[in-house]
């Protein structure tokens, strides 16, 4: 019989530990993007500015880190400037795609 492997026994996954590139995080951002859904695109920049440092991009986007936790929190809907902003200081940009083709 198989060992049972209990949910509470599994190592917490922290996807931080994995957005250690430009390169890593503009793919994570690109696939969430896909979802179109602005709240988990403003969890997922919240979480690659974690992955940098939330006073580092802070300090690159001349925001204060106490409004990127607020407006980088799940469920949030930030300014397409503040997302601008984020995205500039983690070393990403925006891109656009044809729907169909």
């Amino acid at each position: 019989m198989a060992k049972k492997i209990r949910i509470a026994d599994l190592p917490e996954f922290d996807i931080t530990e994995h957005l250690d590139s430009e390169a890593a995080i503009a793919e994570y951002l690109t696939i969430v993007l896909e979802e179109n859904d602005p709240a988990l695109l403003a969890a997922a920049l919240g979480d690659a500015a974690r992955a940098r440092g939330m006073s580092e991009i802070a300090a690159k986007s001349g925001l204060t880190r106490e409004a990127l936790y607020k407006a980088l929190r799940p469920n949030a809907q930030p300014r397409f400037d503040t997302v601008r902003r984020v995205c500039a200081a983690l070393g990403v940009s925006l891109e656009f795609k044809p729907i169909h083709g």
